[in-house]
C-alpha cells in the first residue's frame, strides 16, 4: 500500500540496526555466516601464498606431475617456473570483502614436442592443444608434389595452472577451482570457510609440486570440466589491482 510518511517502527529498526553493525561490522543476521571472517581468512591466505611463491621462484623445484593430453602430448617432470597471486575487493552485503583470490603459475622444462596428425585432424588437436592452455605453431607438411601429407604441431613444454579460490558469502562455503595443477583439466572443489588455513595451503603446494594429493582429499569435489569450473581458466600472467607481479 502507498505511504505517505516514513514507517516509524522501520525507521527505529533501521537506526539499531545501523548502530550493531557501527559497534561491530562483523554482525551478520542469525544464521548467516560471518563474512568478515571469511575475508580475513582469504586474506591471510593471499599473504602466505605470497610469500610461497617467492621461495619457489628462487628454488625453481621439479614438479613432479605429468601432463598428458591422451594420445598427444605428455610434459613429464616441469620445473616450476614463476607465478603470481592476487586478490580482487568488491562491495558485497554492504561490506568491503574479497571477492576472489587467484595464484597462476607456470611449469616449464625439456624440448619442443612434435605432434604430428592427418590434415583432416588438425582443427580437432588445435582446439584440444588451446583447451589445455598449451603454446604451440602449427605447419603443413608437402610431399615432393607438394601435396599435403600432414600437420605438424610444435608444442612449447610449458603449462600454465590456476588456482582460485572464490568465496560464495551467501551459502558460507569458499569455492577451489584448479586448473592444470595435477592434470590438464580442471577440478572444482568446496570449502568450509574455517578450513582456509595453512595446513590446507601447505597441502596446496605440496599437490602444486606433486609431492602428495592431499589437498585433494580435504573437501568435496565439486566436479571436474563443469560449468562452475570455467571461472578458472588460466590467463596470461599479469598483476591484478591488488596483486604482486611476477619476477
Amino acid at each position: 500500500m502507498p505511504a505517505s510518511h516514513p514507517s516509524p517502527l522501520l525507521a527505529e529498526l533501521r537506526k539499531r540496526s545501523a548502530a550493531v553493525r557501527d559497534a561491530d561490522p562483523g554482525a551478520q543476521r542469525p544464521g548467516s555466516c560471518d563474512l568478515r571472517d571469511i575475508d580475513r581468512r582469504l586474506l591471510a591466505a593471499f599473504r602466505w601464498l605470497d610469500e610461497a611463491i617467492a621461495h619457489l621462484e628462487v628454488i625453481r623445484p621439479v614438479v613432479a606431475h605429468h601432463f598428458t593430453l591422451a594420445g598427444a602430448v605428455t610434459i613429464s617432470a616441469p620445473r616450476y617456473d614463476r607465478g603470481i597471486v592476487s586478490y580482487r575487493r568488491a562491495v558485497l552485503a554492504g561490506f568491503d570483502l574479497i571477492e576472489r583470490l587467484e595464484l597462476y603459475y607456470r611449469m616449464a622444462g625439456g624440448e619442443p614436442i612434435r605432434v604430428e596428425v592427418p590434415p583432416g585432424a588438425a582443427a580437432a588437436m588445435e582446439e584440444r592443444l588451446r583447451g589445455a592452455q598449451l603454446d604451440f605453431s602449427y605447419v603443413i607438411d608437402h610431399d615432393d608434389a607438394r601435396r599435403v601429407r600432414r600437420g605438424v604441431f610444435t608444442v612449447v613444454p610449458a603449462v600454465m595452472a590456476a588456482i582460485r579460490f572464490v568465496p560464495d558469502y551467501d551459502r558460507g562455503v569458499v569455492v577451489a577451482n584448479l586448473r592444470n595443477v595435477d592434470r590438464l583439466e580442471p577440478v572444482t572443489l568446496e570449502f568450509a570457510p574455517e578450513a582456509i588455513g595453512e595446513p590446507v595451503l601447505e597441502d596446496l603446494v605440496r599437490l602444486m609440486l606433486g609431492e602428495a594429493n592431499d589437498f585433494l582429499k580435504r573437501a568435496p569435489l565439486a566436479g571436474i570440466g563443469t560449468a562452475s569450473t570455467r571461472g578458472a581458466a588460466v590467463a596470461t600472467l599479469a598483476p591484478s589491482r591488488y596483486g604482486r607481479a611476477a619476477k
